[in-house]
């Protein structure tokens, strides 16, 4: 017989003939039993990763921040509309037209302070009571500040010779700006007037500013804060030397005080230096980061003592160019020369040295100080935190 495997099984009983039965799996239950169901195998939910969460967070700050920007934008620009509908039309042509854009060029502004409630009377004629010219120098990071003494003799086109801050009630900023440009040599691209009557909310919604105050100073006693009897045993305001942060009220104060009665040699020159340092201070925070911040809430109310040519991207173009400069070794000038009286009213007649002054202030010459014995009134050019006297 052959070997191999038979088709068909040996058992116990005998053999079977027929096909051999095949092990089939069955293909499902049976419909006719019932059964327990099968569990269902539920997978676990796949939790988010550490990177999937930064990146969704950062998708959300873009867009907000983007929103945060837009309405920021959107309220500073209507309030650089209107500080822009307050300046008077004839303003316009007679400044120099900029030569490209602020960040890459150099700009020459104007900066006029007008205080109504100061209790001199030429400045209730509307005289310009502070008077400085900012120039940015974008190529060498550099801020160049001249301050200019209101009481400077100097010629006013159509008025002859005569105080520089008449120049203002005359003909307005306009003729401000032919003035000072005849005088200096200098052309005037932007012009920026401040109204000291709203200063004091400007300097509150920008959070206050730091002012670093040269000398010890009691005031005279003006604009008491307490009723007659206080008054009578009150001595003045006091600031101590240093930096210090101040308030609207504070920072007000301060750039109105005429007489220092612990330094009777201070004039309405250091007056104006004074004014000029608060003046500095509130345009750099102003266009500060931590002011943009707050734009979707306050952009308009900001610019309501402002009066102003540049439009909301010259401003943004301002605040990056002082940003990347900054105030360390920006360069502080003044004109000056002798004090004297024409007429009756006391002038100060310029001498030469205003003209290097000017050389500085264009980057033409080196930095020197005021020559020695000039007195308050020397003309020169200080670098940084460095005081003129």
């Amino acid at each position: 017989m052959a070997t191999g495997e038979k088709p068909y099984r040996v058992y116990r009983g005998g053999r079977v003939k027929g096909k051999v039965p095949l092990d089939r799996p069955q293909k499902g239950p049976d419909r006719n039993t019932r059964g327990p169901k099968a569990p269902k195998i539920r997978r676990p939910r796949r939790r988010w990763s550490w990177k999937r969460r930064i990146g969704l967070g950062l998708i959300v700050l873009l867009v907000v921040g983007t929103i945060w920007g837009i309405a920021g934008y959107l309220s500073f620009r209507s309030g650089v509309e209107k500080a822009n509908g307050r300046l008077d039309s004839s303003v316009t042509p007679v400044l120099t037209k900029q030569s490209g854009l602020l960040l890459s060029n150099p700009t020459t502004m104007l900066l006029l302070g007008r205080d109504h409630e100061n209790n001199d009377r030429r400045v209730g004629l509307n005289n310009s009571d502070s008077i400085m010219i900012l120039r940015t120098d974008p190529s060498r990071h550099r801020l160049v500040y001249l301050s200019i003494p209101r009481d400077l003799r100097v010629p006013i086109p159509g008025h002859g010779d005569d105080r520089i801050n008449s120049a203002f009630p005359r003909g307005g900023a306009s003729l401000a700006v032919r003035t000072i440009e005849n005088f200096t040599g200098l052309e005037i691209n932007h012009v920026m007037i401040v109204d000291f009557r709203s200063f004091t909310s400007l300097i509150d919604n920008i959070g206050g500013v730091d002012i670093n105050v040269p000398d010890q100073i009691l005031s005279n006693r003006f604009d008491c804060p307490y009723k007659a009897a206080g008054c009578a045993r009150w001595k003045g305001y006091r600031f101590h030397p240093g930096l210090q942060h101040m308030n609207g009220r504070r920072a007000l104060i301060y750039s109105r005080i005429r007489e220092n009665q612990l330094d009777p040699s201070e004039s309405d020159i250091t007056r104006g230096e004074r004014q000029q340092a608060v003046l500095r201070a509130v345009l750099h925070k102003l266009l500060g980061v931590g002011t943009a911040l707050k734009l979707p809430f306050t952009g308009e109310q900001l610019l309501q003592p402002l009066t102003t040519d540049l439009s909301a991207w010259q401003f943004l173009q301002l605040g990056w160019v002082m940003k990347r400069a900054g105030q360390k070794n920006a360069l502080h000038c003044r004109l000056g020369g002798t004090a004297t009286s024409i007429g009756g009213a006391s002038v100060i007649v310029g001498t030469e040295e205003n003209i290097s002054v000017i050389q500085m202030v264009t980057g033409r010459s080196a930095v020197q100080p005021p020559p020695p014995g000039s007195g308050p009134y020397g003309p020169g050019c200080v670098v940084g935190n460095r005081q003129f006297r």
